[in-house]
């Protein structure tokens, strides 16, 4: 299929465009389902159900990180010492605290 586009509007060309999302969108959900198909045909085989085995692989659940420090104003507020400092931290620190002051 060869066509000229700028031959077209910019009307014909937005429409076109519509038309190659749709496409595309369509081809995806339709390859996805044949996958899921193949997949299903491929688990029954084996004497199970699709379902049961994506339970069974599940997703790994990230492990919680412990407290390595809390506020001494209110010992329920902790940090992990990972990622953004929060405000109590600051705070400490900036008053002159250490951060060995405020281990756990």
């Amino acid at each position: 299929m060869s066509n000229d586009l700028n031959a077209l509007s910019l009307q014909e060309l937005k429409a076109l465009r519509s038309d190659v999302d749709k496409a595309i969108l369509n081809f995806e959900k339709r390859k996805k389902a044949e996958a899921v198909q193949a997949l299903q045909a491929t688990a029954k085989e084996l004497g199970f159900s699709l379902a049961d085995l994506v339970a069974e692989a599940g997703h790994p659940k990230k492990e919680k990180v412990p407290a390595r420090y809390a506020n001494p104003g209110n010992p329920d507020e902790t940090w992990s010492g990972r990622g953004r400092q929060p405000a109590w931290y600051k705070a400490e620190i900036a008053a002159g605290r250490e951060p060995a002051d405020l281990e756990i």
